[in-house]
């Protein structure tokens, strides 16, 4: 298959570019905005038609929660409009698009796991911006996958554990919120998931809505905690309530959500996240 990597100097599109490293059954294309501007209809349907694309994975994303809400506008261009104007170029290559939502979409006021068909009730801008645009993708005709994941982390990019990493070297002790809980998704575990997927999908499993995080459900004080130990970082965790963590973005509380769907379409073993954790670690340390 041709597949197009949108997005691709991000943490997910860094894992696929990875992936197609070594890949010979497919042809891949990976685009940043420089290569493709994802906002523009025209440039999109073209590139799309020119290259023969089969597959768009989409990994661009308007990712700055907080910053979401001082220029909301920017957060609906890149999370809402473009998607639809990705699905709209799929639609006419007869192309599958595969994007990415996040677990902000929920309220997080719920404590049982989410599943795919529970209401989305967004709390901020990037939460909107996010739920517009898994809705702009379904009322487009497009054939699509849609995966809600979470708590993203690689060794690239900015992330949390990059973040605890650097703390836990320069400092005796950090506050870290202990009343959210989700679970974490190494962004390796997501790409070699979707690529299975994407080799595996028929018309019973193409447009739909799918869970994917790590196994377990842990808060960020559990998570920080894990990573100053395997890293034997001598940085005390200490657990703080959110409200001691003053935000602009309202941040789901419980934010797990229940993955039997992707599970049992596509026959997968999800990872426990204390596991990937331990090999995302290894990876890092390799590479120093």
């Amino acid at each position: 298959m041709n597949i197009l990597v949108t997005g691709s100097n991000g943490q997910l599109g860094n894992e696929f570019q990875k992936i197609a490293q070594t890949d010979r059954k497919h042809v891949w294309y990976f685009t940043d905005v420089e290569d493709l501007d994802i906002t523009n209809p025209t440039q999109l349907k073209h590139y799309i038609n020119a290259e023969n694309i089969e597959v768009c994975i989409n990994c661009a994303a308007y990712t700055a929660v907080d910053k979401a809400e001082d220029e909301p506008e920017k957060a609906q261009l890149l999370n809402a409009r473009a998607p639809a104007f990705l699905a709209e170029a799929c639609k006419s290559a007869d192309s599958l698009l595969v994007h990415f939502s996040t677990d902000y979409v929920f309220s997080g006021r719920h404590f049982k796991p989410y599943l795919e068909d529970d209401p989305v009730e967004p709390a901020s801008s990037y939460a909107q911006s996010k739920a517009d645009g898994e809705r702009n993708i379904m009322l487009s005709g497009a054939n699509f996958m849609i995966i809600r994941t979470s708590w993203l982390y690689s060794k690239t990019g900015n992330n949390f554990l990059k973040t605890m990493i650097r703390l836990g070297k320069e400092k005796e002790s950090i506050n870290v919120v202990a009343d959210q809980v989700g679970t974490p998704t190494y962004a390796f575990d997501l790409a070699a998931t979707i690529l299975l997927m994407v080799e595996n999908y028929n018309e019973n499993s193409i447009n739909q809505i799918y869970h994917y995080s790590n196994e377990g459900a842990i808060s960020w004080y559990d998570f920080a905690k894990a990573i100053m130990d395997l890293e034997k970082l001598d940085c005390k965790v200490i657990p703080i309530e959110s409200k001691d963590y003053p935000v602009k973005t309202v941040r789901p509380f419980y934010s797990v959500m229940n993955k039997a769907r992707i599970k049992s379409t596509f026959n997968i073993t999800v990872p426990y996240w204390r596991d990937s954790l331990k090999k995302c670690l290894e990876e890092l340390n390799e590479h120093k």
